[in-house]
């Protein structure tokens, strides 16, 4: 148990920390009322990953950094639920945890939280 929770803080830490809050209005950013669509902003490391899996209800926030090599300027690019790092190839599946499923990545890109009010998503960390 004292290794699963050493590693959990070592992931912690592999994109550098920066405060994130901002609101996204829906009724501009309409992509984000499709289900399986994402969309970039500006914001956290390495720009912020917005995507919905159930409209004005379910969505998911990542950075946009590579956790395989965020140092060198590697950035996820999003293509609906797939996001692709620009560098090394990785693809994250966007849906529930951006998991890695094509390497090198090991880690999920750092997520961070969302809440929904009314037509406005609100990310923050």
């Amino acid at each position: 148990m004292l290794l699963v929770l050493a590693c959990d803080k070592e992931y912690d830490r592999i994109i550098p920390y920066v405060p994130v809050h901002f609101a996204i209005d829906l009724n501009i950013a309409n992509d984000l009322t499709v289900t399986g669509n994402s969309m970039v902003f500006p914001g956290g490391y390495g720009g912020v990953i917005i995507y919905c899996e159930v409209p004005y209800e379910i969505y998911y926030a990542y950075d946009g950094a590579c956790t395989y090599d965020y140092i060198s300027g590697c950035r996820i690019g999003n293509q609906g639920v797939v996001g692709t790092c620009s560098c090394c190839g990785s693809e994250f599946l966007l849906m529930g945890g951006a998991y890695p499923s094509r390497g090198p990545a090991s880690f999920p890109l750092q997520q961070y939280h969302v809440s929904v009010v009314r037509n406005t998503l609100q990310v923050y960390n």
